[in-house]
């Protein structure tokens, strides 16, 4: 798993058939200090992550598994954070 921030939506009105209930997220994975990574990635999100909100992201075949084996997919978003702690400091807190 890693941590990203939702930075904007890619929208594709066109997808593979087993796409057809989750947007796909435009992120940027960060490190546990909220820094961006300046990793850009295209996400599948089924749980209705928002602009802004700090997700938690899968790759490969854990990724695939949140929708389908059968679905081309490399990152998905299995998560919303809502809050991160790190050496008994809050970093994040939505």
């Amino acid at each position: 798993m890693k941590l990203a921030v939702v930075i904007g939506q890619v929208v594709s009105t066109v997808k593979h058939s087993g796409f057809e209930q989750d947007r796909l997220l435009l992120i940027d994975l960060i490190g546990p200090d909220g820094a961006p990574l300046g990793e850009t990635h295209v996400a599948a999100d089924g749980i209705g992550a928002g602009n802004g909100e700090w997700v938690l992201v899968v790759q490969g075949s854990s990724a695939r598994k949140t929708i389908s084996n059968d679905v081309p997919i490399d990152m998905s978003v299995i998560g919303i954070v809502d809050e991160v702690v790190v050496k008994d400091s809050i970093v994040y807190h939505k």
